[in-house]
């Protein structure tokens, strides 16, 4: 059975425990020969809210008002062997129901109530003892319950579909990303790189596969192991406290040669093992700080080949001795002057 559980505006409207709502549209299921107009005529003379009150006759006619209309919530009378309350409450929590269901009974609470919540009902109301106020708080409170638990689910599918949309745009990140390291990989071969072959494979790996710069780089374990620290790290502290280790890392780089193809590549490799160990939680936070780590580490690494490649283009000279600023050097060949 398939039923539309939406509570109306005016019940969707009241928040709080000390208010109740103005109106509550219920369903009372009962049988022939115990009519609800004792109901009736009791909720209507109480004026705290308005009860407008539907019957049912026996089961089939309750199941087909409930597959045809929508309720606030729902009154089964539990008078066996007619009408098993607890039959009926567990066949509708069975069939996907989720509107309030209290069951009204001759029993005490302490012999019923148990059993009613272990089918699924929200309530349980002994009409003997109970007062028509009693009946319309229990009503009250388990609609808002309700809305509450509707709330939630709402809720929590909104925060998995977001998870779930922020996971897949780090992943297409990440294959732009392997894109672009395919292009260097490609400048990289046609200006004499990697002629084995090598190269023509990783290329073709990070175009047709998702997960082909997810494989370990051919690259130390301990640079493997600082950049994973020093990206967990970024994303939990930032920069600002990181300069110092900023500074070695790019060194470390700089000294084993490790180009930026390679420092890009080992980017990719550290992030997707964050990625993938995120789980449930949310991804962007760690992808945006990704990229500022990248774009520091690129910048401290480029910074440090410059400065190499100045110290070589411009080696250090000798400066003359004290002294000897004044001295001409001879311009004739070392022969000659030995010659001499």
């Amino acid at each position: 059975m398939t039923t539309v559980a939406t509570a109306s505006d005016w019940s969707r409207a009241f928040v709080g425990y000390g208010a109740l709502p103005p109106k509550l549209r219920v369903l009372h299921v009962t049988t022939l020969d115990r009519t609800g107009g004792w109901l009736a005529e009791a909720l209507s003379a109480d004026s705290a809210m308005v009860v407008l009150l539907d019957e049912a006759m026996g089961i089939a006619a309750g199941m087909s008002r409930l597959r045809d209309e929508a309720f606030d919530a729902i009154l089964v009378s539990h008078d066996p062997p007619g009408l098993d309350a607890l039959e009926l409450v567990e066949g509708l929590r069975g069939a996907g129901a989720d509107e309030p269901i209290i069951v009204l009974g001759q029993a005490s609470e302490a012999e019923l109530l148990p059993l009613c919540y272990e089918v699924g009902a929200d309530a349980y109301v002994c009409v003997h003892s109970a007062t028509t106020r009693l009946l319309i708080w229990q009503a009250a409170r388990a609609v808002q319950r309700a809305q509450l638990e509707r709330d939630h689910r709402r809720m929590m599918q909104a925060e998995q579909t977001r998870l779930r949309l922020e996971h897949e745009e780090a992943e297409r990140l990440l294959q732009e990303q392997r894109h672009l390291l395919a292009d260097l990989e490609t400048l990289y071969r046609e200006h004499g790189g990697d002629p084995e072959g090598a190269s023509a494979c990783l290329l073709n790996q990070a175009l047709h596969s998702s997960t082909a710069c997810d494989s370990r780089p051919d690259l130390p374990e301990p640079l493997v192991a600082m950049y994973r620290e020093m990206l967990r790290t970024y994303v939990i502290m930032g920069s600002g406290n990181l300069a110092t280790e900023m500074n070695a890392l790019a060194n470390f780089l700089v000294d084993a040669g490790i180009s930026t193809r390679e420092t890009l590549q080992l980017h990719l490799h550290v992030l997707a093992e964050q990625v993938r160990g995120l789980g449930a939680r949310s991804a962007r936070h760690v992808m945006t700080r990704a990229e500022l780590l990248l774009l520091e580490v690129m910048v401290h690494v480029g910074e440090g080949y410059r400065l190499r490649y100045v110290a070589r283009q411009h080696p250090p000279r000798q400066q003359m001795l004290p002294g000897f600023e004044d001295v001409v050097p001879s311009e004739k060949p070392v022969e000659e002057a030995i010659s001499d």
